[in-house]
């Protein structure tokens, strides 16, 4: 059984954040170590693109997280937690997560993303060019990189897919490099465009 078909069958095929039955697709939530079923949802257009553009979020359209925020599945809680935090600004958000409960795991997992911060108070991590790096962005090495504690040496060029943020250090970065998980610090990348 695919990936999708497992969050199909889950999911009853409607959106598992809204309910929309109406153009799904699988959305991975960043960071993304192990993907699969326990690190994806299924999402209508709508949920994903409002994810992944918070400029464009329309409140409403949440109110929906009244009900999937008790989802039994975590990457669904997860980014109903995310969203949640996002909406703050609205009484009725804050009134949700009061109630919402994650356990350690699940919160580690979903304070990864900082939305749960202040402007004021989030770890911006930029590449060589100033460019801001998210969860999930795929980066490409601008020098060759001595990997600590092995013989390993990542090779200028290489693309470090799916990484994810050092929370406390502006200046970290994790990804996997030849099967490798390693440390890179920011200023030895370049954010790879969408299409690369």
């Amino acid at each position: 059984m695919s990936l999708l078909q497992e969050l199909q069958a889950r999911s009853g095929h409607q959106c598992e954040l809204c309910g929309s039955k109406e153009n799904l697709s699988i959305y991975e939530v960043p960071p993304i170590s192990t993907g699969g079923v326990d690190g994806s949802l299924l999402g209508c257009n709508t949920c994903i693109d409002q994810i992944n553009n918070p400029e464009s979020v329309s409140s409403n359209h949440w109110r929906c997280l009244n009900d999937s925020m008790w989802s039994e599945f975590r990457a669904v809680k997860v980014v109903a937690w995310r969203m949640l935090h996002r909406l703050k600004k609205d009484g009725w958000s804050q009134d949700l997560l009061d109630m919402m409960y994650l356990d350690d795991e699940e919160l580690r997992f979903a304070e990864a993303s900082g939305d749960h911060l202040d402007e004021s108070e989030k770890v911006i991590h930029k590449d060589v060019n100033g460019t801001v790096l998210q969860a999930g962005d795929n980066v490409v090495l601008i020098k060759d990189l001595k990997v600590k504690g092995s013989s390993m040496v990542a090779k200028q060029g290489t693309a470090v897919r799916r990484i994810s943020l050092d929370p406390e250090n502006p200046k970290y970065i994790e990804g996997k490099v030849g099967g490798t998980q390693i440390v890179i610090i920011t200023d030895y990348v370049k954010r790879m465009a969408e299409k690369e």
